[in-house]
């Protein structure tokens, strides 16, 4: 059995809905590809603290969510405040560990 042959006005459509796309692909601006941006993001480590000591478990992604900066800043402040004590794994594998901070 043979695929059935579309009619001529389903074709003429499909037909102007791609000169359409073509035409919009043309018009998007191309970005300089070997242009770098630099990005910084701080955390307010005051504001970080609170939040680890007010939580029961905190995870990267809670506190990166929370304090609105990137996952890799928060996961070099846990490991910071982990060397320094206030804050403890308790859970997690494979670089999705919960924290708990320190009881003083």
């Amino acid at each position: 059995m043979g695929s059935k042959n579309k009619s001529v006005s389903s074709n003429e459509k499909t037909q102007s809905s791609k000169d359409n796309t073509k035409k919009d692909n043309t018009k998007k601006d191309k970005k300089n590809p070997n242009e770098k941006r630099d990005v910084a993001v701080f955390i307010n480590e005051t504001e970080a603290s609170k939040i680890v000591k007010s939580a029961k478990v905190i995870t990267i992604q809670d506190l990166a969510r929370q304090t609105n900066v990137k996952i890799s800043t928060a996961n070099a402040f846990l490991k910071k405040a982990l060397a320094e004590g206030t804050v403890k794994k308790v859970g997690g594998f494979s670089g999705h560990y919960i924290y708990q901070p320190v009881s003083q």
